[in-house]
Parts: C-alpha cells; sequence; structure tokens
C-alpha cells in the first residue's frame, strides 16, 4: 500500500483516503465501485524500467509499486504471472494484420486469468488477518482463489452455480474448499456471497465489489506491454462477463501511460457471447448502464455467462474511452473457435478463452482491425476445464478418430482415410 494514494468512486468520483473504505463507496449501494489511486511521481523516483529489466521475480510481484501491497508483505509461493505471448505472424494473413500475438493465461497456476486477482485476494486478507476469505464464480475465480488459499493454509468458502463444469468444481474439492453449489444463476451465488460474508465477517473477493481484484488482473497489461518491449499494441482482445477483466486491462494501460512507459492507448475490443451480451446491447444502443436492468444469461461459455456484469462502468470505460467496441459471438462461433485455436496455435482453450478467437475472427470480416495494426488476443482459461464442451466441439465439427484391433491388418484398412501422404 507504500503507492496508494486514495479510492475514488466509479458512480461519483467521491474520494476515500487509505483505511477509510472497505470494499465500496456506501452511497450506492452494492453499485458503488471504487478505483484505486496511486501516487505516480513518487513512484517514478524509485521504478524504472531500467530496475524492473533487473528484477529476476518474474511473478506478478515485480510490479508491487504499483500494486496495493506493502513492499515487505509476505506473498503466496505459487508463480503467478509470467505467461507467455505467443507469436503468431504466420496466421497474420488469415485475419488480414501485420502482427497478432496470443496471451496464454491459461499456463497459469490453476489454468485461468483469475489467478492474478486471487493473488491479491490473499494478500490483502492476510494484511487484515481475515480468518476465512469468500467468493461467488461460475468456476475460474473460485477455483483460482481455491489454489491460491491452499498454498498459504488460508480457509475459504466457495459460492458456484450447480451447473458450474465438473472440473472446475473438482478443482475446488481437491484444493480443500468450503464448496456451496447453489441452486440458480451465477447471480444469484453472487447476491448470496454478499449476504453472507457481510452476515459472518468473512473477506470478500468478489468481483467488482473488492477494488483490488482490478489490480490483480491488470498485471497481464504490464506482462503483455513488457513483453513486447514497450511498445504498446493497437488493439487488445478480452472476453468479457463481468466486466473485471477488460476494465483491469484498461486499468494497467492507464498505469504505464502515467508512467510513461508505453506512448499510446491500445484499442479493447470486448468479446461477448450472444446469449449473455448485456454489454453488446448497451453499446450498441448507447444505454446507461446504471438503470439498464440484468439480461437472461445462457451460454456454454460459463466463465462470461453474466446477466449482470458487475464490473460494467470500468468495461464500459474501458472500450468507450479507448474507442473500441463490443462484439457478440455464437455459441457455434465459440465452440468451433476451440478446435480452431487449438489446432492453429497449440492453445487448447475453454470456451470463454476461445470466443476472443471468434471475436477477432467476426472483427477483422468486418473490417474493424487494420493491416498495420498489432494484435493481442488473450486466452483467459485452458479447455482442460471444460471438457464437456470440448466433446461437443468434436461433435459440432465432426472430427473422426479411429478404433482397430492391434493388428497391421487392422491398420491397413484405415491407413486410406487418414488422408497422410505416405498411407
Amino acid at each position: 500500500m507504500r503507492y496508494v494514494s486514495h479510492a475514488t468512486c466509479m458512480i461519483c468520483n467521491k474520494r476515500f483516503e487509505k483505511g477509510e473504505f472497505e470494499y465500496i463507496c456506501p452511497d450506492h449501494g452494492n453499485e458503488g465501485i471504487l478505483d484505486i489511486q496511486y501516487g505516480y511521481d513518487a513512484i517514478k523516483k524509485e521504478f524504472t524500467k531500467d530496475f524492473l529489466a533487473g528484477n529476476k521475480d518474474m511473478s506478478i510481484w515485480r510490479y508491487k509499486p504499483l500494486l496495493p501491497v506493502g513492499e515487505n508483505t509476505p506473498v503466496p509461493n505459487l508463480i503467478v504471472g509470467n505467461s507467455p505471448l505467443i507469436n503468431l505472424d504466420t496466421l497474420s494473413d488469415q485475419f488480414g494484420i501485420k502482427h497478432l500475438y496470443l496471451k496464454d493465461d491459461g499456463r497459469l497456476p490453476t489454468a485461468s486469468f483469475k489467478d492474478r486477482a486471487s493473488a491479491i485476494a490473499v494478500v490483502k486478507a492476510h494484511e487484515q488477518n481475515a480468518q476465512v476469505i469468500t467468493t461467488a464464480s461460475t468456476g475460474n475465480a473460485a477455483a483460482a482463489l481455491s489454489g491460491l488459499c491452499a498454498s498459504v493454509g488460508q480457509e475459504n468458502v466457495i459460492f458456484v452455480p450447480a451447473r458450474a463444469p465438473q472440473a472446475k468444481i473438482a478443482q475446488l474439492l481437491m484444493f480443500g474448499s468450503k464448496v456451496i453449489l447453489v441452486d440458480g444463476t451465477y447471480d444469484d451465488a453472487f447476491e448470496l456471497c454478499l449476504e453472507v460474508a457481510k452476515e459472518y465477517g468473512w473477506y470478500n473477493r468478489n468481483t467488482a465489489y473488492n477494488p483490488y481484484m482490478s489490480e490483480g488482473k491488470k498485471t497481464c497489461a504490464f506482462e503483455i506491454c513488457e513483453q513486447l518491449y514497450w511498445k504498446a499494441p493497437d488493439i487488445i482482445f478480452v472476453s468479457v462477463g463481468d466486466g473485471c477483466i477488460i476494465g483491469g486491462i484498461h486499468k494497467g494501460l492507464k498505469d504505464l501511460l502515467a508512467m510513461g512507459w508505453i506512448d499510446k492507448m491500445p484499442r479493447l475490443m470486448g468479446i461477448q457471447a450472444q446469449g449473455s451480451s448485456y454489454m453488446v446491447q448497451a453499446w450498441e444502443n448507447n444505454e446507461d448502464i446504471l438503470l439498464k436492468k440484468a439480461c437472461d444469461a445462457e451460454t456454454i461459455a460459463d466463465s462470461i455467462s453474466a446477466g449482470l456484469p458487475r464490473d460494467r462502468i470500468k468495461a464500459f470505460n474501458a472500450v468507450k474511452s479507448t474507442k473500441g467496441a463490443f462484439l457478440a459471438v455464437s455459441d457455434d462461433d465459440i465452440i468451433k473457435a476451440i478446435p480452431d485455436l487449438a489446432k492453429k496455435t497449440g492453445v487448447f482453450a475453454e470456451p470463454a478463452g476461445a470466443a476472443t478467437w471468434a471475436g477477432i475472427k467476426k472483427a477483422a470480416k468486418k473490417g474493424m482491425v487494420n493491416s498495420d495494426d498489432t494484435v493481442v488476443v488473450i486466452n483467459t482459461g485452458s479447455g482442460l476445464k471444460d471438457i464437456n464442451s470440448a466433446m461437443k466441439a468434436i461433435d459440432l465439427m465432426d472430427m473422426k478418430y479411429f478404433k482397430i484391433k492391434p493388428s497391421i491388418h487392422g491398420f491397413r484398412n484405415i491407413a486410406s482415410d487418414l488422408n497422410l501422404i505416405s498411407a
């Protein structure tokens, strides 16, 4: 917290000094999302790009002066951060763009982007001597918190919709979490978690309620720009459910601009599933997101299924202020994108991660990407988290496999069907 200056309400701009706030601005109930502010002039005196280059710690903690934690604050021993930025220039012609990269956060410890926020949550809970941390999640944030808590022996209680993918529920149980399956939607689980945390005094990690979660997620933007040698990309594609990731990416880019480490703000493209497209609707119809009611949310991409995006203010600002856009892609497009991305890049993504791949294909067809752009697509989670969706892709794309007797004769019978030159 050494360089944290204050926090401001995203609705009324009310200022809260350090120590004067817990989670939200009380003037707006649970909607009073706060934004953490830093003293950049003080940070610049001690934290430079040259100093960073000499730091052998490649986790998110290499950016500590730009995070809401103390210099000597103990951190979890799981290595969160430094996910690869994969050069896909060989595929650029397919999209009609010059430079294409894939940021693969499926490589993080619990196999999703959400580890970044959960690492911050565990540290902040430790600062407050919290006995229990809790969160509501469709699966990834829950697994991230569960794994980070296991690494430090922190008790935690997780609320997830009962229909969450079994692989994600299995992760929670393996990590030793107390798991509450809620017979309802993610929004139902979120509201229940808020009530329980308040009544029992638990530390609340919930996205778009705890303002520090954006601070963890912004580290992805730091890494992208550092991996590109501090030359910011022109466009970043981000899948959007609650909106916290795209809001966090925007916050990280604003930090880097304030530090003078990048010289432009990339356009942010928010990709939603058609069946959960609150932000797309608000964007296309120029609706007031503070007044717009919740929408039905039904999509195979459970990680971006949200009837009422909790961080919609930051998400909307991220796209609007960067002259980006929100786009919706169908579940069929998402399902088809899973094997397409895997076969072309070697990256196996869950539906929410593959949504950005479907998104850039749609944006390219609509002429929303220029030929000389440098574009980064973020994969937010591993496909191993949702094997059922992968199997649906196999059926939808009629992907063949062969079953034979263990003999050369059995193989000869199907050899011609393999379509191999040597066959």
